[in-house]
């Protein structure tokens, strides 16, 4: 976390000399890029820099891969720098390019708020938009990659998308065709009892009408064709099968082998290196052809990063050796196979195992500053799995323990407990933005399916899984965060009479007296855990993995199927009174419609060392960073809290001895209003 505001060592030799003539010029400076088309179009960069020997951040513009314009940096805040170059076609790729980091009287960085493409302005923080952090080719090489972030503080590019692409479809084409020929297509709601007809097992790719719900259909693979080991299945629900932008699935084999496959074509792309058994990979939450996976059952201790494109590997974070610090008998983390990392892929909750699976703790790790955030020990209560929310701010450990289910913040100083023991369920974001637990309580009356807001603590009942004396088994997949305020259900198994929640895949709706779509009967006759469906859906929910053996009884013949849906056809229901949730701790009392005010407490500033005390009038959340202007979603600096939310404490590493100003934003957590403040470091 402390990278954002650590000092950045130079890389290759300052080329102020190059400069001199202009270095005295206070003023924008503008390299205009000669007009070789007759077509051009104006890019704004919206940007200003710290300099270093006088000279400002150096600045290449380049429009898929080709420099068109060049500028040094020299304002000191803000200010649009216009370049007129060769027209920019929609879905080019745009590059901001900083090439001349360097420590020398002090850090020179570059800041940019936004760039504006023919009138479209993209803010750097925008969905889509990333830091690739490196040198020369090591800029565009998609392997140390952040989220779009404002401070580019390290050589590399940030990297935009021009508006106007002509998006491929997010469907497989037999898919974009079935739709097309449906152009009056709507999802069934109907909550009555269906019978699933007879249906052939169908041929891989090919796409058919759900004879149901008349959705399209798609069998994902087929083990024996693709030479799968004795099944090809989607691995788990709480895993994110897709990958960034739905081209890719994985697909796990009965021998331990992780597969990748083409989600547009169905093709068995390659069996993936390194990969083994229960290796946990999880998508990049922005390039489609990076995951991170783990030594086997979280052995070494490591986090390891795979280009699936390149085969190339690294490690991102080794944590054996802080871990063993802290418990010298620390020999795995992991989240025991059935957890997730942050929706950006930055924060990481681990449980800590020694070599006998007695549970020594949990973490939160941080990717970007690869710091360890938080500890808690467990005392000996082996969690089942543990899982990072999608914002960040809780580490959720699941167990049948005394504990049960608890939502931990990061760095463990706060709790609150969710169920008084672990059961299926997911993560997920609701319409408001918040994370949520979703879950099924076989203990309550009704077998609720339900959801718990993690900042608020407020539970809300969506529906039911008893009726008429039956009860189901089900899973959950909260991973369409493109798409907030849905979750999947996949139910499968059950006793009693049939029900119409029985047997299906379909789309819940994070409310109460929830809207439910049908998607699809999963066609499996359970036998085993390997037929369980498990369905995992993609970010915009477009797409759906899901296993079946297609009735046929088999505990292994199984392979992924999938239901894709049109981008519009979730449709959220009308807002209802009734049943508003029940509280299982006291609900907040409204913020007044302010920000939270911040008082300046104790403030060091010895060498290159500083820190400062903050404290709020109401629980919040604060974030830091080098420049004024910047909302609390932009940055990626936190500032650890305590006191219940009240007092935030950071220490800093600096770039220079001298005073200097850095600043602080706070998110109220009851109003989500945000307040910026000013911190003089004498």
């Amino acid at each position: 976390m402390a990278a954002a505001l650590t000092a950045c060592g130079g890389s290759g030799a300052d080329n102020a000399e190059q400069r001199a003539a202009t270095a005295g010029d206070n003023e924008t400076l503008q390299e205009k890029a000669s007009n070789t088309a007759a077509a051009t179009s104006t890019v704004v960069v919206r940007a200003w820099g710290s300099l270093a020997n006088g000279t400002g951040p150096l600045v290449d513009l380049r429009v898929n891969g080709v420099v068109v314009a060049s500028a040094e940096v020299r304002a000191t805040a803000y200010q649009d720098y216009s370049f007129t170059v060769p027209a920019v076609p929609g879905g080019a790729r745009v590059d901001v390019v900083f090439t001349n980091d360097a420590m020398l009287d002090r850090d020179r960085n570059l800041f940019v708020e936004s760039i504006t493409i023919d009138g479209a302005t993209i803010p750097a923080t925008a969905e889509g938009v990333v830091l690739d952090r490196g040198l020369g080719d090591k800029a565009f090489d998609g392997m140390d990659v952040l989220t779009g972030q404002r401070s580019v503080l390290w050589n590399g590019a940030l990297r935009f998308v021009a508006p106007g692409a002509t998006v491929l479809s997010r469907l497989s084409p037999g898919c974009t065709t079935f739709y097309e020929n449906r152009p009056d297509f709507a999802l069934s709601t109907a909550r009555s009892v269906d019978t699933a007809p007879t249906l052939s097992r169908p041929a891989k790719g090919a796409a058919l009408a759900e004879p149901n719900y008349q959705t399209c259909l798609t069998r994902a693979a087929d083990h024996q064709a693709d030479g799968v080991s004795g099944f090809a299945r989607n691995d788990y629900s709480r895993r994110q099968a897709f990958n960034a932008d739905s081209s890719k699935h994985l697909v796990a084999a009965i021998d331990g082998h992780w597969h990748l496959y083409d989600a547009l074509t169905h093709t068995r792309v390659k069996v993936l290196p390194y990969l083994a058994g229960d290796a946990e990979p999880q998508w990049h939450a922005t390039q489609p052809d990076l995951l991170y996976y783990l030594p086997t059952n979280g052995m070494g201790m490591q986090i390891n990063e795979l280009n699936t494109a390149t085969g190339a590997t690294r490690v991102i974070g080794d944590l054996g050796a802080r871990l063993k610090a802290r418990w010298p008998g620390a020999n795995a983390a992991w989240t025991k196979s059935e957890g997730s990392p942050s929706k950006d892929g930055r924060y990481w909750c681990l449980m800590v195992d020694d070599s006998k699976w007695n549970s020594l703790g949990v973490i939160t790790w941080d990717r970007d500053s690869d710091t360890v955030v938080g500890w808690m020990n467990t005392n000996g209560e082996r969690p089942d799995h543990v899982s990072m929310s999608p914002s960040g701010n809780y580490c959720v450990v699941s167990g049948d323990g005394a504990r049960g289910t608890v939502a931990y913040s990061r760095d463990f100083s706060q709790q609150t407990r969710l169920l008084h023991k672990s059961e299926h369920s997911d993560l997920a974001i609701d319409a408001n933005g918040d994370d949520v637990y979703v879950a099924v309580d076989y203990q309550s009356n009704a077998g609720d399916i339900f959801m718990t807001n993690l900042r608020t603590g407020v539970r809300t009942a969506l529906l039911s899984s008893y009726a008429n004396g039956s009860a189901t088994a089900l899973h959950i997949s909260g991973k369409a965060f493109n798409r907030p305020g849905w979750v999947v259900l996949s139910t499968y198994g059950g006793t009693g009479s049939t029900q119409w929640f029985h047997k299906k895949i379909m789309a819940v709706e994070l409310k109460p007296n929830p809207q439910v779509y049908n998607l699809a009967f999963s066609r499996t006759a359970s036998n085993g855990y390997w037929t369980e469906p498990v369905a995992s859906v993609n970010r915009d929910f477009t797409k759906v993995l899901f296993n079946s053996n297609w009735g046929n009884g088999s505990s292994t013949d199984v392979d992924a199927y999938m239901v894709q849906i049109p981008s519009g056809a979730l449709k959220a229901s009308a807002a209802t009174p009734t049943n508003p949730g029940t509280p299982t701790t006291p609900t907040p009392t409204p913020a007044p419609n302010t920000p939270p005010t911040i008082t300046v407490g104790s403030v060091t500033h010895s060498g290159y060392n500083a820190s400062y005390v903050l404290t709020t009038n109401e629980a919040a959340a604060c974030r830091a960073s080098w420049s004024s202007g910047n909302a609390y979603g932009a940055l990626y600096d936190e500032i650890p809290s305590s006191g219940n939310g009240l007092t935030h404490s950071k220490s800093l590493s600096l770039g220079s001895t001298a005073a200097q100003t850095v600043y602080a934003v706070c998110k109220s957590k009851a109003s989500g209003l945000e307040k910026e403040v000013a911190i003089r470091l004498p």
